[in-house]
Order: C-alpha cells, then structure tokens, then sequence
C-alpha cells in the first residue's frame, strides 16, 4: 500500500466535500434539543442521512430507542467514531444573542455542544468512508450513536452488552473554546439517588408519631459535609435534594430523596468512597427511625489516555492548524465576552491550557501536548470505551474563549459558523488518524499494547450493576 493513499490531505478534500450537509444536520439538532433517552428526532435526523451514504443501522441497541450503530464496509481493521447528541433542560436559548433570551422558557438547550458532536462525528466517519471507497481499500467504519451522555451514561450500557469488543481503535471529540488532543484521564463516578421513608403525622398535634424522611436527607448531607474533610483532595461528592417530601410544614415529611454524585480518578477508589456515603445514609435513618433505599443510575470508568494514538491526532491536527476564523466570528466572540462573560470565567477557561491565550477571543492555534499527564475533574462515559479499546479523542475551538459549558451562553453560538469551522476540523482530524490507524497495522499495534499495560491487563468491569437498566433511569426521568 502506498503511503500516499489514505492521506491528510485527500481526508480533509473528503470532508470538506460533504462539510455542508453536516453542519446543516448540526444546525437542525441544535434546533431540536433533546434530553437524555429521549433523542428520538435527533437520531432519526442522523439515521437518515447515513443511510443515504450507505450505512447499514443496527437500531435500539444495549436496550435503549436512541443508541444506534452505523457501519459501512467489510474485512479489514474496524475503527469507531464516537457520537452523542443529548441536549441539557432549561437552556432553551437565541442564537447569535449576547443576552440571555430563553426561545422558550424552561426548554432544554444544547449547552455543551453535543448537536456539533454527533454531527462532527458523522461527517468524519462519511468522509473515512469515501476514502476508502474511492481506494478500494477494505477496512469497517463504524459510527456510535451515543444517548445520554449527559445523565444516563449512555456508552456505559454500549460497553456493558459488547459493542465495542471488536474495535481496533475508537475516535471522539468535543466542542471547545481551543484546539488540542486531549491528554488528561478523568474521574470515574457513580450516581445514586438514596430514598428514605418515614411516617406522616401532624407536625403540631402529634410530632411525636412522625418519622420524618427530610431529617433524614439533612443528616445524611451534614454527614457527608462531615466526611469531605477525610476524603483524598482530588475526589468529589456532590449532591441535589430531589424530593423535600411536600410543600406543608404542619405535616411531618413521609418521604424524601437526595441524589448523590461520588467522583474520584479512578473507579475502586470511587466505589470505596461511595461504600462511606452509603454507611452515612444508614446512619442518618438510624437516627430518625426511618428507612434508606438506595439505587445505583448513572456510574463511568475513569478515560485511560493513549499516547500513541494521541501522537498521531496531534501530528494531523498540527498540520491541519486552526480553524479559519473571518472577522465576523471575530466580532462576535469580542461582543460576547465583553457582554457576556466575566475575567473570571475567562482566566478559568484558560487556566488549564495557556494563561496568554486570555488576551484572544478565538483560539488561533493547536497547543502542544504536554509532556504530563493530568486528571481533569471532569466525567464522561467515553471513559468506559477506553477501558475496552484504544481511544483518543480532541477538541476544536468552536466557541469564544472564557464560554462556561452548560450555559446560555454556549448554546448561543452552537449554530454560528465558528462553531461549524471547529466541527469540521475535529471531523478532519477524526477520519485522519482513523485512516493511519487503517493503513499502519504497527500504530494499532503499539495502542491496543499501551492500553493493556495501562491497565495491567485487566479486563473492562461495568461500574454499572447488572440490575440496572435503561429502563430504570427513563422511568425515573419521565
């Protein structure tokens, strides 16, 4: 095979053939935000259009109406393109705004970005495809249509029921104010809701026979308040009162919920974490005499990073450079942040990259990938694919610098053409180095023998019991 076949520069004529098509596709998504489980016109959205490229879908896959699997080709290595396009509620925001101005109040919105993602996603693994196809060369695409990425853990479930067994490797990204690979691990977690019962009673008359369940959630989060001083520095708990038991003072609370979200770098070190605030939820209904239940939602593995496979994006991304920003895009992320977006925010968004990037309003470069490795305290479930397969994943500039995730103001530019310029580089950059992992044996060779001496060998573990299903979490989401 000739090492021209397959190049960067043939990608990137591939994706920029088809780059129309799938930033309008974005557009649509960003249109209709959906929350987890209930992405139902955003896949039909994809479906259609990868069927159109010749896609064979598997649909409702691991037990969920929104995880699909798209595939082209036959023989070959197998490579998989990761994509997700869930939405987060009462973001519901104008586009192109710099102040806040709901579409519809309460609505849900696409603050993360994740109608770029999918779409990014699709558009690199269409472009693989036509590489190959006018190659001829054999090899399998695939694209995952991931749900619930946001609350639900989504690829979790995929990994539990084998849909990534057979990869060779895994590519993703995500939307971002600058342009890198991305380098560090991150938290696993596990998420629980903890439900205590009691018994009703009337709060003046007879306090006496009541049993109250929101003592209990109170107790259980001093406890936890408690606890957090005895707990290693880089784990996280936090938590949401979900049920108060009712709006009447004068009726002693019968029921009462909290949910608790317990994060550490790695996944049995979390476990033990999450094993002390069961044993104070325990404690909490000892005290008030009432019962604890409590069921297991969301849980993630930790990202195990690649640094093969990262060597390889970021050689494509290096020579890729930026996206091309006009003075328009320009104008509007300057008009955003000085409207919109406080030094702070700003100085936290580039802290972790390069503090002389919060001068700039777009990011104009691809940073260096550092030389050590950090955790980022942030979650995903792509953590759990990485576990099972060499994964590496970047991120573009789609948005102006010091934008926070999961704000109005991120879901404002999510349909602006900077946002579509950042796409469609991560989609180059995808497909590249998906295409040296199909044409370079050794390159697959030396990620899957990293990913195994980064994990001792160990096989993946679902941090996710058995008995809990996707059903499970619907329901308690409906």
């Amino acid at each position: 095979m000739h090492n021209d076949r397959l190049s960067l520069e043939a990608i990137a004529r591939h994706v920029d053939a088809k780059a129309e098509d799938y930033c309008a596709l974005s557009d649509r998504i960003w249109a209709m935000p959906e929350l987890a489980f209930e992405e139902h016109r955003s896949v039909q959205e994809q479906i259609t259009i990868l069927e159109r490229e010749g896609f064979r879908i598997a649909r409702n896959v691991a037990g969920m109406a929104t995880a699909f699997v798209a595939e082209w080709g036959s023989g070959g290595p197998v490579v998989g393109i990761l994509g997700e396009f869930d939405a987060l509620p009462d973001l519901a925001q104008e586009s192109g705004r710099t102040e806040h101005r709901p579409t519809v109040r309460g609505a849900p919105g696409h603050g993360c970005g994740h109608n770029l993602l999918g779409a990014g996603s699709a558009l690199a693994a269409v472009a693989l495809k036509d590489a190959l196809q006018a190659e001829g060369i054999a090899g399998r695409v695939r694209y995952y249509g991931c749900p619930a990425e946001e609350s639900g853990s989504g690829k979790t479930f995929m990994a539990r029921a084998g849909l990534f067994d057979d990869l060779d490797a895994a590519f993703c990204w995500h939307p971002s104010v600058v342009n890198e690979v991305q380098t560090t691990s991150s938290l696993a977690c596990i998420q629980a809701y903890f439900r205590f019962r009691g018994r009703a009673a009337h709060a003046a008359a007879a306090p006496h026979v009541g049993r109250s369940a929101l003592d209990a959630v109170e107790l259980m989060n001093v406890g936890v308040n408690y606890m957090r001083e005895h707990m290693p520095s880089d784990a996280r708990v936090h938590y949401a009162i979900t049920n108060t038991g009712g709006d009447a003072p004068n009726v002693v609370q019968a029921y009462a919920e909290a949910l608790y979200l317990v994060r550490s770098p790695h996944l049995p070190d979390a476990e033990r974490l999450f094993e002390r605030v069961k044993k104070i939820a325990e404690g909490a209904a000892l005290m008030t005499e009432t019962a604890v239940s409590v069921q297991i939602t969301d849980a993630t593995s930790n990202i195990v990073p690649n640094r093969a496979l990262q060597e390889a994006m970021y050689e494509n991304m290096r020579r890729l450079g930026p996206p091309a920003f006009d003075e328009a895009d320009l104008a509007f992320a300057e008009k955003l942040q000085k409207a919109a977006l406080t030094e702070e925010e700003i100085l936290a968004s580039v802290k972790p990259h390069d503090l002389s990037l919060k001068t700039k309003v777009l990011h104009d470069g691809v940073l260096a990938m550092p030389a050590r490795e950090e955790v980022s305290m942030g979650t995903t479930d792509v953590g759990d694919v990485s576990w099972i397969v060499p994964t590496v994943q970047c991120h573009t500039a789609c948005f102006a610098i010091g934008t926070p995730f999961h704000t109005w103001q991120l879901v404002a530019q999510g349909n602006l053409p900077a946002a579509h310029k950042g796409m469609v580089l991560a989609a180059k950059a995808m497909a590249a180095t998906a295409a040296d992992c199909l044409r370079n044996p050794d390159l697959v060779a030396r990620a899957k023998a990293e990913l195994k001496e980064r994990t001792g060998g160990q096989p993946y573990r679902c941090p996710i019991p058995d008995d809990v299903t996707p059903d499970d979490l619907r329901a308690k989401a409906a």
